[in-house]
């Protein structure tokens, strides 16, 4: 029994190691490589959700459309009530009868900086020097059970995101950001489960629960690649 236990602990000690000798890109190019790898990821032109959000005890059921580099729409349906969000490269703006918008109010700068990865499938890791971002390592912390590696990355503006990926998978299982919203810094987080291969090789998570002061839990029922998206759906209303 104490030779097993031996066993059992330098075997722990052996992956610790070896977890530790990774630099971020080895990382980096696994965790890539797990979703889908570059070829499969540099294909996708434009992707189409269909999910179900649970938030506050209420149900939605919501569309998003983005199309890759240059827009994001998303349209949730609250008891016949539509909410739409829209974030583009330059602008964003939103409808929200709920909070008494019924026409189209332009988003705060802040916010729609810090919602442009929205329409950048791949992640913020996927190709992420050429962003201007810098990564690194920074070391091990546990999630739901997982001894989930850690990686910094610090965008061109300064904004740092924590990525915890799974060292089994490589699967990025829990992101954290710090992110201004309304001239104040709010820290989000999401985690990231039921990951599924899709009919073009792309690998994602179907279900997504994010906390930003309160839980919104994603449900994916259906997701198309590649369907042609007009691009004036992005154009706020006059």
């Amino acid at each position: 029994m104490k030779m097993l236990k031996s066993v059992f602990a330098g075997m722990l000690l052996l992956s610790s190691a070896y977890l530790q000798a990774q630099t971020v890109d080895e990382v980096i190019d696994k965790h890539i490589a797990a979703i889908g790898g570059k070829d499969v990821i540099s294909k996708i032109k434009s992707q189409v959700v269909d999910a179900d959000l649970s938030v506050m005890g209420s149900t939605l059921t919501s569309k998003t459309y983005i199309l890759v580099g240059k827009g994001f729409r998303n349209e949730a349906n609250f008891n016949g009530q539509e909410i739409i969000q829209v974030v583009t490269p330059t602008q964003g703006w939103m409808i929200n009868p709920l909070q008494g918008m019924t026409d189209a109010q332009p988003l705060p700068e802040d916010q729609v900086k810090g919602a442009q990865s929205a329409f950048d499938l791949g992640g913020d890791l996927f190709n992420y020097k050429e962003k201007g971002s810098k990564a690194e390592l920074a070391g091990n912390e546990s999630v739901e059970g997982v001894n989930a590696l850690k990686i910094k990355l610090t965008n061109k503006d300064g904004k740092v995101s924590t990525f915890f990926l799974d060292p089994n998978t490589y699967y990025v299982v829990k992101r954290e950001a710090t992110q201004e919203f309304n001239g104040q810094e709010m820290t989000t987080s999401s985690t990231f489960s039921n990951f599924k291969k899709t009919d073009i090789g792309y690998v994602m998570p179907f279900t997504t629960v994010s906390q930003q002061g309160f839980e919104i839990t994603i449900n994916v029922t259906k997701v198309e690649f590649n369907k042609e998206i007009d691009p004036k759906i992005f154009d706020m209303p006059k």
